[in-house]
């Protein structure tokens, strides 16, 4: 394997497929699958979800509702959406926990880092819920500085395209697409690779992204044994 340990970020909003909101289980069990078959590689996965295709607390402002407070029911909806792929993966044979950075000890294990680092060493993959249990932080910075704590390969950003292109490829069909990028280009050329707190904890930590498109079945296991699948971030 290229890749031992692997920091996943999925979309929460992926999750509705069809649908206008909630879970699509079709979706969620395609997640799983995925997991499990790099689990059975030999990979060590840590998993963090968004929340979106519950909350965005970004739609606090616009509903009147105080963004702080808007911020911590996405966090809520991102362990929502965890406790749904536990499940997914328990089914699947896969040994899984979850750790929570907003304590609720009925349904997750508080965010311990040596706690999650043994999970992983001992071939659970580890659930990461509730964002960094800040207001004002996205989950994709929650993924960078988790991916960071537990010293990562990588962060394996998973999404509908196959990669980073010059442009959106939905609305201008000139837009190409990069195999590689360095952290410097996609920052000069403001391509939206991860919100700029994420992507600056990357790139002062040395820690690659690979953005890929997780529908295509298979592509997760192919990255980790080391094909050049979606676009590389690194320096």
């Amino acid at each position: 394997m290229k890749y031992k340990r692997i920091l996943l970020k999925l979309s929460g909003e992926a999750l509705m497929g069809d649908q206008q909101f909630g879970i699509e289980h079709k979706i969620l069990n395609h997640y799983a699958t995925e997991i499990k078959s790099v689990v059975d590689l030999g990979a060590e996965v840590a998993v963090v979800i968004g929340g979106g295709n519950i909350y965005r607390g970004i739609q606090a402002a616009e509903g009147g509702i105080d963004r702080v407070q808007g911020d911590y029911m996405g966090m809520l909806a991102t362990v929502i959406n965890s406790m749904a792929l536990l499940s997914a993966l328990e089914n699947n044979g896969v040994a899984s926990r979850l750790q929570s950075a907003i304590e609720m000890k009925e349904v997750a294990e508080p965010f311990i880092r040596r706690r999650a680092v043994r999970h992983l060493e001992k071939g659970r993959v580890v659930i990461f819920g509730a964002g960094t249990g800040n207001p004002y932080f996205t989950t994709d910075t929650a993924g960078a500085l988790r991916a960071i704590e537990i010293q990562s390969d990588v962060i394996l950003k998973g999404t509908r395209v196959d990669g980073i292109y010059s442009a959106d490829p939905r609305k201008d069909p000139t837009a190409t697409r990069f195999d590689k990028i360095s952290f410097t280009e996609a920052y000069e050329r403001n391509l939206n690779v991860m919100d700029m707190t994420a992507f600056t904890l990357c790139r002062e930590n040395n820690l690659p992204i690979i953005v890929f498109d997780i529908n295509t079945p298979g592509n997760l296991a192919r990255i980790v044994k080391g094909e050049a699948i979606g676009t590389l971030v690194d320096h």
